[in-house]
């Protein structure tokens, strides 16, 4: 008891606390609390784990200052998969808001001392012992705000950070440099910190679907899916990825050369087409799967996939998952009408002087396609809008006379218009993401900053020689332009509950 006392006197409790414990009973308590508390720490000072009397207090040492999280976010991002990359993101965001709660209410609240080293074996003291305070543990509230952060976004890279959070807030009793109390406090305070950043911003799993589910075939084992990839090692990768996980799919590899033919003689024999590229494939892709009547199956590979990510297909397994059930949606489909360009040579042509098309994400017009390249190359190292200002900066021509866009009766003259295929979230002249893939509007931008969401736009005055891009294919127009929407006009398949 005389060992309990002196670690009771080295808790200053705040002075609310003895209110709400009022008399001797109160004291019992208390006393009680902070003696189970010693003993525990007393337990974890006697036992010897063999290994952990080396590996425990560097792990410590490593999660100083968030180095170890920075690191481990670090890993996941270099997964190059666009979950590991939020996934790592969430992570760190959560232990910024849990390590800023710390050191500014959580340390200032409850000013307890670190516990005596006495039971504590010298090879597992740290070298530089803290000099905060103890209450609570700062170490157990970065780890846990770092590993519910990446859990919420991504279940498989929360699984493999949860031991090495789990083994450092370990640490922090074994080193003898906190009571188990302060550890469970700052779990605690960690994991809130991580549910609350996502009360701010949201995962993809709390996002409602992205467009009204329809009825789709259900292939069980990928029978009657027929999917098309051009060459390469990663689409290859990908084909077998998908070979193994629907056996009776079948697969077909092509040279870029014949992929639309392929296109269309696969769709004349399959009950699903699919296809494994970036956004100008499934453009193509789509195309024919209208024409056809068949629901489309898209599998992202290269660069860029937004259609692919805003339906929530992002990785092979998602794909998989939603042919077997049947889980599909019908998204809009972009439509465009112009006069072609003598000198245009884009394979979209439809008839003499005219070109006829479809956009699934977004149309530009006025904009050379270096500027939409450009921003495709540099938008996955520093985000959308700072590529797109870099490309704008390396591609402007000012020279170019100004069209007349007529929107809602309205017209009035541009240089420069995007058109994007639903409305995007994210403000500036080109979208970040769509969470509504069948809103039945077009997300119109012009170069000066200006923003409409019609349901169709015409644009005339297009001098000679203007190019048009639509989901990284371009052609050459001239005279007129007109766009609209086939309000899901388009069946696509998709998970029925997001990938975790």
């Amino acid at each position: 008891m005389a060992a309990e006392r002196a670690h009771l006197s080295d808790i200053d409790l705040p002075p609310h606390l003895p209110a709400a414990w009022p008399g001797a009973a109160g004291d019992s308590v208390r006393a009680r609390l902070v003696a189970l508390d010693r003993r525990m720490f007393d337990a974890v000072a006697s036992r010897h784990w063999p290994g952990a009397d080396r590996l425990l207090p560097r792990l410590s040492h490593a999660a100083n200052h968030g180095v170890l999280w920075l690191g481990a976010a670090a890993g996941i991002a270099a997964s190059r998969t666009p979950r590991g990359r939020r996934a790592a993101v969430r992570g760190i965001a959560s232990l910024a808001l849990a390590s800023a709660t710390i050191n500014t209410v959580g340390k200032r609240s409850v000013r307890r001392a670190r516990p005596l080293l006495h039971t504590v074996p010298l090879i597992r003291q740290l070298k530089r012992q803290p000099i905060t305070t103890s209450f609570p543990s700062g170490h157990s509230a970065s780890a846990a705000a770092f590993a519910t952060g990446v859990a919420l976004e991504s279940r498989a890279w929360g699984a493999g950070v949860a031991p090495v959070a789990g083994a450092v807030a370990l640490s922090r009793v074994y080193t003898g440099a906190h009571f188990p109390s302060d550890i469970l406090a700052g779990a605690a305070l960690g994991a809130g910190a991580a549910f609350a950043v996502r009360g701010l911003v949201p995962t993809r799993a709390q996002l409602p679907p992205p467009a009204p589910r329809t009825d789709a075939p259900a292939l069980p084992g990928g029978a009657g899916l027929v999917l098309v990839t051009g060459p390469g090692p990663r689409a290859g990768h990908r084909a077998d990825e998908l070979r193994h996980a629907l056996p009776l799919a079948e697969v077909i590899t092509c040279e870029p050369a014949s992929f639309a033919d392929e296109l269309a003689k696969a769709a004349g024999r399959a009950r699903a087409l699919g296809v494994c590229g970036d956004d100008g494939s499934v453009n193509a892709a789509a195309a024919v799967a209208l024409r056809h009547g068949r629901p489309l199956a898209v599998l992202p590979c290269g660069a860029p996939n937004h259609f692919a990510y805003d339906i929530g297909v992002e990785e092979t397994r998602d794909l998989c998952r939603a042919v077997a059930e049947g889980g599909a949606a019908a998204v809009d489909v972009g439509r465009f009408s112009a006069t072609a360009d003598s000198d245009a040579s884009a394979g979209a042509g439809n008839g003499a002087g005219r070109l006829e098309g479809i956009f699934l994400n977004t149309l530009s017009l006025g904009v050379r396609p270096e500027l939409v390249r450009g921003r495709d190359r540099w938008a996955q190292r520093i985000g959308d809008r700072p590529a797109t200002v870099l490309a704008a900066l390396r591609t402007a021509d000012a020279e170019r006379p100004p069209m007349n866009v007529e929107i809602g009766g309205r017209t009035r003259p541009l240089r420069m218009l995007f058109v994007g295929n639903c409305a995007y979230r994210s403000p500036g002249l080109t979208p970040g993401r769509r969470t509504d893939l069948a809103d039945g509007l077009l997300d119109v931008r012009t170069a000066g900053g200006g923003r409409d969401r019609p349901r169709g736009l015409r644009v005339s005055g297009i001098a000679p020689g203007t190019p048009l891009t639509y989901d990284g294919a371009s052609a050459l127009v001239q005279g007129e332009l007109r766009i609209d929407k086939l309000p899901e006009g388009l069946t696509v398949y998709r998970p029925l509950t997001p990938t975790r």
